[in-house]
């Protein structure tokens, strides 16, 4: 009978590294986007007019949750992805079960109709944003990449951007499309135009949606993302007190 074969010094094979994109907020502030992160210790965020994320390194480690509660203070809200479980005197709420897609056979393509936005198109994204509803879009939120729109006699009409970018991954977020103009393939070009950049600079295009929208998942799927993971989307609140903090 033929016995496995061990490498000297080693019992057992190490754990393989964890994936990116199963901490992609993380991996972000870590990352591409660590010189936008209020970081302290095992714990990050986004500044609270660029993104509603936070993370720590390891949901299992107590210290990371002091430092976070550190880095937010006593009684804060925060936007936590795929986090189950929170410690003792930390609250959730506004759970919502999500889905992340990564591109698996997209056709990614510039569009000409396409116009780059930035800062001064902010009043005109929030106002697209609050009518369309496609998450949260904060006053800097432009700041975290490309954002693509497609106008229609001047007005925004449809948008498309990135979001999280991580190493050798960005996020497409951000897709909407104003009720009057829809049903033209206005995301579909956005997305596509988006991905063309993302894959230009070598990193491969994923994204989250919720899961209860099966119109949106449906179309990322025929456009040739793939479902990766399950990940469910939360709001943490911190202890109420300083004190609490030292306990964790």
């Amino acid at each position: 009978m033929t016995q496995p074969t061990r490498l000297r010094g080693s019992a057992t094979p190490a754990d393989p590294a964890p994936h990116p994109l199963d901490n992609a907020v993380w991996a972000a502030l870590t990352g591409p986007h660590a010189a936008l992160a209020e970081r302290v210790g095992k714990a990050a965020r986004y500044p609270a007019d660029v993104g509603v994320f936070a993370a720590v390194e390891d949901p299992a480690d107590p210290a990371a949750w002091a430092d976070l509660h550190r880095l937010l203070g006593p009684d804060a809200a925060v936007a936590l992805p795929g986090v189950r479980s929170v410690p003792p005197g930390w609250r959730t709420s506004g759970d919502v079960p999500g889905v992340q897609l990564v591109d698996a056979a997209l056709r990614a393509e510039p569009d000409p109709g396409a116009v780059r936005l930035g800062p001064a198109d902010v009043p005109e994204i929030l106002d697209l944003v609050a009518r369309t509803r496609p998450g949260p879009f904060l006053h800097r939120t432009v700041l975290l990449g490309t954002y693509l729109g497609i106008r229609h006699r001047g007005r925004l009409v449809a948008l498309a951007g990135e979001r999280l970018r991580l190493p050798g991954w960005t996020e497409i977020s951000a897709v909407c499309t104003d009720p009057a103009h829809r049903g033209r393939g206005l995301a579909t070009r956005l997305v596509r135009a988006v991905a063309a950049g993302i894959r230009e600079r070598g990193d491969t295009p994923f994204l989250h949606a919720a899961a209860s929208n099966t119109g949106a998942v449906a179309l990322y799927e025929s456009l040739g993302f793939t479902l990766r993971r399950h990940t469910d989307f939360r709001q943490v609140r911190t202890p109420g007190t300083e004190a609490a903090a030292g306990a964790l």
